[in-house]
């Protein structure tokens, strides 16, 4: 275990060195987020039936989107540990004494983590100064705050799992090119990224709230708006867990798999 903390920290501080890129995020992102809400409310000005969220909650959904979208897009790939696969330097990976699924998930967690830090507050800073009806606002209660801060954990944890079964896939394919713009594509969609899932039609959203992108970043903001509340927001944190746990657990078996049968070319 402290081989992994260690690790974590030296890729955490390493991360931490990008801060141009960092304040060019911000700006982007903060841009962003808000032309994204001034869509929505001329949609919502403009809709003359009921919404599947209140406009205050669509707009908490919105900035939470920005602010942390280092630590869930699902877009965001490592480059140099799918070079490694195909290139076979991930030899020098394996000759070190931890587990490749174990180090690999510690870096996610932490490039993720470091990224998220650097840009997060700015932007939450600047969406709790806006006017009204565009300012972001504190949680309900306390008890809202407690499962936002579990979820968003959860979400952290199945992003990284998600992405761990991608980079492990990598090992059976000659190029990850296709393989991520198909991953990268789907799961934007049904993690909410694109639109929050409550404004898909109900019979579809009932079908991809159980799929194990619903369980990302879509379940903590709907939390934070007070959209999933009481029995559906335990619900919600249950499903997280499980696909945790199954993602995880394949990722093991399949790193099992890639390296009974791994063939590194090369002098």
């Amino acid at each position: 275990m402290r081989t992994y903390l260690s690790f974590f920290r030296m890729r955490f501080i390493h991360g931490l060195q990008y801060r141009a890129a960092a304040f060019s995020g911000i700006i982007t992102q903060f841009a962003w987020g808000f032309m994204e809400i001034l869509l929505f409310r001329a949609f919502y000005a403009a809709g003359a039936g009921a919404f599947p969220m209140s406009f205050q909650a669509l707009v908490n959904y919105t900035w939470l989107q920005q602010a942390f979208l280092a630590l869930f897009m699902t877009w965001f790939w490592e480059g140099e540990l799918f070079d490694s696969i195909t290139s076979g330097n991930v030899a020098y990976e394996l000759c070190r004494p931890v587990s490749l699924y174990g180090m690999w998930f510690v870096r996610g967690l932490a490039v993720r983590l470091s990224k998220a830090v650097l840009r997060c507050l700015p932007v939450l800073l600047l969406a709790s100064l806006m006017p009204a009806p565009f300012r972001m606002t504190l949680p309900g209660d306390g008890g809202t705050a407690v499962w936002f801060l579990l979820s968003m954990v959860l979400a952290w944890l199945n992003v990284v799992a998600f992405g761990m079964l991608v980079y492990l896939c990598a090992f059976f394919t000659i190029s990850a090119q296709g393989l991520k713009m198909m991953v990268t594509s789907l799961s934007e969609f049904l993690s909410g990224a694109v639109i929050p899932l409550p404004f898909l039609p109900d019979g579809i959203r009932s079908v991809v709230e159980l799929l194990p992108f619903a369980s990302m970043q879509n379940v903590p903001f709907l939390i934070y708006g007070g959209t999933l509340a009481g029995n559906d927001m335990m619900r919600s944190v249950g499903l997280q867990i499980f696909w945790l746990a199954v993602m995880v657990l394949a990722g093991r078996l399949l790193e099992a798999r890639a390296l009974r049968r791994v063939v590194i070319q090369g002098g």
